[in-house]
C-alpha cells in the first residue's frame, strides 16, 4: 500500500492536501482570495509588457494557475505572469510580428507551449540541475539589466509619449527621453499619484491591497473626469496639408509593413514545406525563396524605421478641431482650420484605427476587454519559427525555472516543507502546455504573489485555484468596469514590481571572492542592456563566459612546487619565497582531477619540476587534491612515468583518495609503478624521501609535531566557540 500511494502522490501529487481541515480552507481561502486582488492588476500590467491586450494576462492567470497548483511541489508557490518573462517574450517575439497583432498573439502562445515542452522534458528527466550552468553572479547581473529594461521600458507610459520599438532598445529609450517635453501632464500626475499612494499604503497598513485600491481608485477617477478623450477622424477632415500629407504616409507605410511580415511568413512556411518535400528542383525554389526574404527582411528594416520617425513628428504636432462649420475640420497649430482660440483642446495623434486618424486630448486607458473565459483551441505553431525562437525558449525555460525553484527553496526554509524541483518543472511545464490551449502566454513562479501567500497563511495549493477562480468572477461579470483603468497606472505597478529586483551587494561580495566570476556578472549585464530587446543573449554570453571561465581553471588547476613553512605546515616556495625541501626529491601539489581537461598541463608540472631539479631522484605528487582519473589521464601518467624512468626519476603519489587509488589499481598503474611508489599521507611519504635521499636524515619532525599541535589548538578553540554560540 505504501508503494501505491508513494506511485498515486507522484503522479498525482495535490492528493498529499488531503485531508483538508476546516483550519486549512479557511487559510486558503483569505490567502487565495488576497493573492486574487494583487493578480488581476499585475496580470494586466505584464500582458501589456508581453505586447498583448490585457486580456490576455487574466488567461494567463486562469488555467495555467490551477494546472501548475495541482502539479507543482511547492504549496505556497504561485504561477502566472511575471514580468522577466514578460519582457523576454516581447523581446523574442518583436522581429517577427507587430506587438498586439493578431500574428504576435499567435506567437507568444506558441513560445508559451515551446517553453512548457522544455520544462516538463527537464522535469520528467530529472535534468534540473542544467540551470547550475547560470552562475549566481550571471544571474544576478542578468536579473539587474532586465529589471532596468523591463522599468524603463514603461517610461513611455509614465509621461504618455510614444515608445517606437526597434531592434536597438537604448535607442527607443533615448527616443522616449528626447520627447519629455512634449508629456502629457494628467498622465504624469496619475503616474505619481499611483506611485505615492502604493508605497503610502504599504506603509501605513501593509496588510491592505495597496495595489488593488490604486487600481480602484484611479478607474473612478479616471471616468468621472473623462480622462482618456478620444475622438477618430477622418483623413480628409485634416485640413493642415504637411500633416495630411504625413498621415497619409504613415497609414501607407504601416500597411505595407503589416504586409510584409506576412509575405515574409508565408514564404517562410513555403521554404519549410519545400525542404521537407526534397528534390533538387524544389530545393532550388527554396534557396531563392530565401533569396527574396532576405532582400522582403531588409525592407521591413527600413519601413519600421521610417514608421518609428513618422510617429514621433506626428505626436509632436498639436492638433485643433473646429466644429463651427458644417464639416468638422481639423488644423494644427501652424495651419489652423478656422479660428483657433487659447481655450481650445489640444489633440494629440495616437494612432490609427480602421484608416481613421485616432486622436486624444487626455491619456491612455486599458479599453474594451473581451467578457467571458478563454476557449479551448489549438495552438498555432509555425514550424518555420521554431528554430528561430528555440535559443529564447531555452533561456526562458531555464530562467523561470531557476525564478520557481529559488522562490519555492526561500519559502520552503520557513515552512519545512521538501521540495522537489524536478516535480516543479513538471508543474511548469503541464501550466504552460495547457495554458496554451487557453490562450496563455509564458507563466511562471512568482516571487511577490507567492511571498503574500506564505505571509497570508496559505497550506496548500488550493489557495492559488481560489485565486484563479477569482480571476474567472472578473473575465465573466467585472471586464467592463476595467475600461477606465490607467495605462499609467498598469505601468507604475511594473516599475514598483520589477525595480525590487535590482540587488547591488551580491556582486560587490562576488568580488571579494571571486573577481573574474564578478566581472562575467557584469559583462553580462552590460551586454544585456546592450544588447535589448534580445535580452536572452545577454544571458548567454554570460554562460558562455561562465563555462570558459570554468574550463580554464579545469585545465589548470592549482599546482606547485612546495616546502616546509615556518609554522610548520607546507606552502608554494615561490608563493611563500620558500627554500626547497631537498635537491634529492621534489614534492608538487596537484590539486585537479587527471582528465582529458588537464592532463596536459600535469605533465607540464611535473617535467617542469624535473627541469629545476635535475639532481632530483623523486618526484612525489601530493594527490589529495585528485578526485576522479579518466583514460587519458591514465595513459599521460604512464607516459610521463615511463619519460622519468630513463632519467631515473621515480614518480611517486601521497594522499590519493581510495576511489582514484582503486582507478590506479583497475588500470594496472599501481603494480606498473610499484606499491613503494604509493604513501597514505604526505607526512609518511616525506618521512620515507628524507630517510632514503638525505644523508643527514634530518627531516623536521619536530616541525610536523607543532603543526599537529597547532591543529589540535584550533579545533578546541572551533568547539569552544561553537559551544559558547550555542549557550548563547
Amino acid at each position: 500500500m505504501t508503494v501505491i500511494h508513494s506511485k498515486m502522490l507522484s503522479l498525482l501529487p495535490f492528493l498529499k492536501w488531503f485531508p483538508i481541515t476546516g483550519d486549512k480552507l479557511r487559510a486558503d481561502l483569505a490567502a487565495g482570495i488576497t493573492v486574487a486582488l494583487i493578480l488581476v492588476p499585475q496580470s494586466m500590467a505584464y500582458a501589456q509588457l508581453a505586447g498583448l491586450p490585457v486580456v490576455y494576462g487574466l488567461y494567463a492567470s486562469f488555467i495555467p494557475v490551477i494546472i501548475a497548483s495541482l502539479w507543482g511541489s511547492s504549496s505556497q508557490l504561485h504561477t502566472g505572469p511575471v514580468a522577466m518573462l514578460s519582457l523576454m517574450s516581447a523581446a523574442a517575439l518583436i522581429p517577427f510580428a507587430s506587438p498586439g497583432s493578431a500574428s504576435f498573439i499567435e506567437l507568444s502562445i506558441m513560445l508559451a507551449m515551446m517553453v512548457g515542452v522544455l520544462r516538463l522534458v527537464l522535469g520528467v528527466f530529472r535534468l534540473g540541475s542544467i540551470v547550475n550552468l547560470l552562475s549566481s553572479p550571471v544571474v544576478v547581473g542578468f536579473t539587474n539589466a532586465a529589471a532596468l529594461i523591463i522599468g524603463l521600458s514603461q517610461l513611455n507610459k509614465i509621461i504618455g509619449v510614444p515608445f517606437p520599438r526597434s531592434e536597438n532598445y537604448l535607442a527607443d529609450l533615448w527616443r522616449v527621453v528626447e520627447q519629455i517635453p512634449d508629456l502629457h501632464v494628467y498622465t504624469l500626475l496619475f503616474s505619481i499619484s499611483a506611485l505615492v499612494a502604493i508605497y503610502a499604503i504599504r506603509r501605513i497598513s501593509p496588510v491592505l491591497p495597496g495595489i488593488l485600491i490604486v487600481v480602484l481608485v484611479s478607474i473612478v477617477v479616471s471616468a468621472v473626469t473623462g480622462y482618456e478623450n478620444k475622438v477618430s477622424v477622418e483623413l480628409s477632415e485634416i485640413k493642415s496639408e504637411k500633416s495630411s500629407h504625413l498621415l497619409s504616409d504613415y497609414i501607407v507605410v504601416n500597411t505595407r509593413t503589416d504586409e510584409l511580415i506576412t509575405e515574409i511568413a508565408n514564404k517562410k512556411r513555403t521554404v519549410t514545406e519545400l525542404k521537407e518535400a526534397g528534390g533538387l528542383e524544389n530545393i532550388q525554389q527554396a534557396a531563392n525563396l530565401l533569396a527574396e526574404i532576405s532582400v522582403m527582411e531588409h525592407q521591413l528594416d527600413l519601413l519600421k524605421t521610417e514608421n518609428i520617425q513618422k510617429t514621433l513628428e506626428l505626436h509632436a504636432i498639436k492638433f485643433h478641431i473646429n466644429e463651427a462649420g458644417e464639416q468638422r475640420q481639423v488644423g494644427t497649430l501652424d495651419e489652423p482650420a478656422g479660428k483657433v482660440t487659447g481655450d481650445e483642446i489640444t489633440w494629440r495623434f495616437t494612432g490609427v484605427d480602421d484608416n481613421r486618424i485616432v486622436l486624444s486630448s487626455g491619456g491612455d486607458v486599458v479599453g474594451n476587454i473581451p467578457q467571458g473565459l478563454p476557449s479551448l483551441n489549438m495552438p498555432t505553431i509555425q514550424w518555420d519559427l521554431v528554430l528561430s525562437l528555440f535559443p529564447a525558449a531555452v533561456v526562458m525555460a531555464l530562467i523561470g525555472f531557476m525564478e520557481a525553484t529559488s522562490i519555492s527553496k526561500a519559502i520552503a526554509s520557513q515552512t519545512g516543507e521538501k521540495i522537489d524541483a524536478s516535480k516543479e518543472l513538471v508543474g511548469q511545464g503541464l501550466a504552460n502546455i495547457v495554458g496554451s490551449f487557453f490562450g496563455s502566454f509564458t507563466v511562471s513562479g512568482s516571487f511577490s504573489r507567492s511571498a503574500v501567500a506564505a505571509k497570508s497563511g496559505a497550506k496548500t495549493g488550493l489557495f492559488a485555484i481560489v485565486s484563479a477562480l477569482g480571476v474567472m468572477l472578473v473575465l465573466l461579470f467585472f471586464t467592463p468596469y476595467l475600461y477606465h483603468l490607467p495605462q499609467a497606472v498598469l505601468a507604475v505597478i511594473v516599475m514598483v514590481a520589477v525595480f525590487s529586483l535590482i540587488r547591488i551587494k551580491p556582486l560587490l561580495q562576488a568580488w571579494t571572492v571571486d573577481r573574474v566570476g564578478a566581472s562575467i556578472g557584469v559583462i553580462t549585464f552590460v551586454a544585456t542592456l546592450i544588447m535589448a530587446p534580445s535580452i536572452a543573449n545577454g544571458i548567454l554570453l554570460g554562460v558562455c563566459l561562465t563555462v570558459l571561465h570554468y574550463l580554464i581553471r579545469t585545465m589548470k588547476p592549482r599546482s606547485e612546487i612546495v616546502s616546509r613553512k615556518s609554522d610548520g605546515t607546507l606552502g608554494g616556495i615561490e608563493a611563500h619565497n620558500l627554500q626547497p625541501m631537498s635537491e634529492r626529491f621534489v614534492p608538487v601539489r596537484f590539486d585537479g582531477s587527471l582528465t582529458f581537461t588537464n592532463v596536459s598541463y600535469f605533465e607540464d608540472i611535473i617535467l617542469e619540476a624535473q627541469h629545476r631539479f635535475p639532481r632530483a631522484r623523486a618526484i612525489v605528487v601530493i594527490g589529495s587534491g585528485i578526485n576522479d582519473m579518466d583514460a587519458s589521464g591514465e595513459e599521460k601518467v604512464r607516459e610521463v612515468n615511463a619519460r622519468l624512468n630513463k632519467l631515473g626519476v621515480s614518480l611517486m603519489f601521497s594522499g590519493l583518495k581510495h576511489q582514484v587509488l582503486n582507478l590506479f589499481k583497475q588500470s594496472g598503474l599501481y603494480e606498473e609503478l610499484g606499491e613503494d611508489r604509493f604513501f597514505c599521507d604526505k607526512q609518511t611519504a616525506l618521512r620515507k624521501l628524507f630517510s632514503d635521499y638525505e644523508a643527514s636524515n634530518d627531516y623536521d619532525q619536530t616541525a610536523e609535531l607543532s603543526c599537529n599541535v597547532r591543529q589540535m589548538l584550533d579545533r578546541s578553540k572551533l568547539v569552544v566557540t561553537s559551544n559558547r554560540r550555542f549557550l548563547l
